[in-house]
């Protein structure tokens, strides 16, 4: 592995731009962001929500534009910017000895930093990337309508996203328990019941730290407005199963969920997915699973239900919502009335993504200041 490293890091230093190369790998990557637009509806909605919430995100559409006017020489300039000023973040696992790592690591900074004429200086502090979030108002609803980017495809896409806190373990777990209790009812109300799609989920959510949870509902029967709300139908519903919720079912539910986190890793590539997010987060709480599970032991349904009521319940003033409407062939119509309705109180239409994203506020990073660790 040590030598694979040091070949890698040797070619990017020596890099050397092949035109035929260069014209072969552009046109795969252009045919990539055209075929963006083919997309399921569902999967259009994750990136809009993505592009609402993330404060460095780009638009598919403008990077698409840019790259028929990239040419070979164009890399060749751009290389040595590209590493004349570099920060070198390591994570190194399996069968490799601590002072291998080390010594892998060196021979990196080595060959970047350490040459006579070294090609790569550190970065300044101003110019490290961090990871940050807009932060949702609460108690004010956000919906963002678009028309789907393949106008055939008959379906409407539905992203409900309820933010709730930014990293804590306390209620990491509340959230967690939450969404292990309505994963079934809200799958089996939405899809079994109303038959709103086949594709219908309750899922956590984390971007750089930020939790919350999302509904994804595809659909042809319902257009997105509609979808939403049965979404806050379901959760109306479901606030009476959970105070109805018997002390043996709650157990049961927070037993299940330790027994999750108690397994182990089933391969390397899972262990090491792990503590990278952590280091690319910015978390680094590489024990979280041993404090996630004596949470969850001292956790009350009382507590639960409090979390309910504070974050996820329709209407309370806390609660922070994010919808993303795609529509698709078949609700044409309901679009063109979307758009052009005025918004009843508390709800609040983006019509420019960008511009909605300049007017919020962020969470802080947690890469906070350089992002160096040593263990």
């Amino acid at each position: 592995m040590s030598i694979l490293l040091e070949t890698i890091i040797g070619k990017i230093k020596q890099f050397e731009v092949k035109p035929d190369r260069f014209a072969v790998i552009k046109e795969t990557v252009t045919k990539d962001y055209e075929n963006f637009k083919f997309q399921q509806p569902y999967k259009q909605a994750l990136y809009y929500c993505s592009l609402l919430l993330e404060d460095h995100t780009w638009p598919w559409s403008d990077e698409l534009e840019v790259l028929p006017h990239l040419e070979a020489d164009d890399l060749v300039e751009f290389l040595p910017r590209l590493l004349s000023r570099t920060f070198v973040e390591c994570y190194i696992a399996g069968n490799v000895e601590p002072h291998e790592a080390e010594s892998m690591v060196q021979h990196i900074e080595d060959l970047l930093f350490k040459a006579p004429h070294p090609i790569s200086k550190p970065l300044f502090p101003s110019q490290h990337l961090t990871n940050r979030i807009v932060k949702l108002e609460k108690g004010l609803k956000y919906y963002y309508p678009v028309e789907g980017l393949n106008q055939k495809n008959e379906n409407s896409a539905l992203v409900h996203y309820i933010q709730v806190h930014q990293d804590d373990i306390k209620l990491n777990v509340k959230l967690q328990l939450f969404a292990l209790i309505a994963k079934q009812p809200a799958f089996h109300q939405l899809r079994s019941v109303e038959q709103l799609g086949y594709i219908t989920a309750l899922l956590r959510r984390n971007d750089s730290g930020v939790w919350g949870l999302q509904f994804i509902i595809q659909s042809t029967a319902q257009d997105p407005a509609k979808l939403d709300t049965r979404v806050d139908a379901f959760l109306q519903m479901f606030e009476s199963k959970l105070h109805e919720m018997t002390d043996e079912e709650y157990k049961g539910n927070v037993n299940a969920l330790i027994g999750v986190k108690l397994e182990k890793h089933k391969n390397l590539r899972e262990e090491s997915a792990f503590y990278l997010r952590e280091i690319s987060d910015g978390t680094l709480t590489f024990d979280r699973r041993e404090l996630e599970v004596a949470a969850l032991r001292d956790l009350k349904k009382e507590e639960l239900v409090d979390f309910f009521n504070n974050y996820v319940k329709v209407d309370v003033p806390h609660k922070k919502t994010l919808s993303v409407h795609v529509y698709g062939c078949l609700h044409s119509a309901e679009y063109k009335q979307a758009i052009q309705e005025a918004d009843p109180p508390k709800v609040c239409q983006i019509n420019n993504i960008f511009s909605f994203r300049r007017s919020r506020p962020l969470y802080g990073s947690f890469k906070g200041g350089l992002g160096q660790m040593k263990l």
